[in-house]
């Protein structure tokens, strides 16, 4: 399932994969910060089936918000955070070094999948979040990912879920069902954005195949949960301010004058309206990982 995507992608002259990935930074950042309840489950989850692992690679890491989890949730490990964007994986490394664990903390700089092929050693655990999805051919991609596994190593990919959820269907402005609405846009919007990507394949998203196809033994399918509930932190109400207006400037061609209207009133500081002042805001969302295992 493609959702919970557009908010991440900047959207310029109508090219989809025309993406500035420094510029959003910041929201991706904080975006990860909020997220850490759910990754925190996650990565326990994942501990019990990856024992020690010496290297972990956090495949398309961005900001490094979850590589240092990774480095905290398994203190024996040397972390490698990979990203395509200098600017971000700067921020990593002023992340491990703020957070103490700046000495087990490596960054690689290149592009998915072919950078991986730089790597020192071969992984004990990759984890690959919501980034497999911005390249083209995506079983070779988890193929390139298997070849730098030691054996009895996790791949871990974070990929589907469910759409985030901010507000109830009826916010008293405009017609109820807003987020749904967003939701079937975003689903074309984001068909589109593969298909425009460089070497782009079409394949069904059944992660377990895909694990399987890539010569990995699925091992475990399992959704997290983060349950935010109103009223919101600062925090969430930056996240939501951040998504709607996302959603307005990449969607925004697609949805009626009256979402587009309530999408204004709702990122606007001063409208009383808006994610920043509104009492019933809250955060609800899934992620699903899966994990493969190099056999033998």
């Amino acid at each position: 399932m493609a959702h919970d995507h557009a908010h991440k992608h900047a959207h310029h002259h109508h090219d989809h994969t025309d993406i500035d990935w420094a510029e959003m930074a910041e929201h991706l950042q904080t975006q990860a910060e909020l997220y850490t309840p759910l990754h925190e489950h996650a990565l326990a989850w994942l501990g019990g089936k990856q024992t020690e692992p010496g290297l972990i690679v956090d495949a398309g890491s961005g900001p490094g918000v979850v590589s240092c989890m990774l480095a905290d949730a398994f203190p024996g490990a040397r972390v490698v955070a990979v990203d395509g964007s200098g600017p971000l994986l700067d921020m990593a490394r002023a992340r491990a070094e703020r957070l103490g664990v700046a000495d087990r903390f490596d960054t690689l700089t290149g592009d998915l999948p072919d950078i991986m092929a730089d790597l020192d050693y071969p992984a004990d655990l990759i984890w690959a979040s919501q980034s497999l999805h911005h390249l083209g051919d995506q079983q070779a991609a988890i193929k390139a990912y298997a070849e730098r596994l030691t054996v009895g190593g996790t791949l871990a990919l974070v990929e589907g879920g469910l759409p985030t959820r901010f507000l109830p269907r009826d916010i008293g402005i405009g017609r109820p069902g807003l987020q749904s609405r967003i939701d079937a846009v975003q689903e074309d919007w984001f068909t589109e954005m593969r298909a425009d990507l460089p070497g782009s394949v079409a394949v069904p998203e059944d992660w377990r195949a895909l694990l399987s196809g890539a010569g990995l033994r699925p091992s475990g399918t399992r959704t997290f949960l983060l349950d935010l509930p109103a009223p919101a932190t600062d925090r969430a109400r930056s996240v939501a301010a951040a998504t709607f207006s996302r959603f307005r400037e990449v969607l925004g061609d697609h949805l009626d004058a009256t979402d587009l209207a309530t999408l204004d009133r709702l990122v606007d500081p001063d409208d009383k309206a808006s994610v920043h002042h509104r009492g019933d805001l809250f955060v609800l969302s899934a992620r699903t990982v899966h994990t493969g295992v190099r056999a033998g």
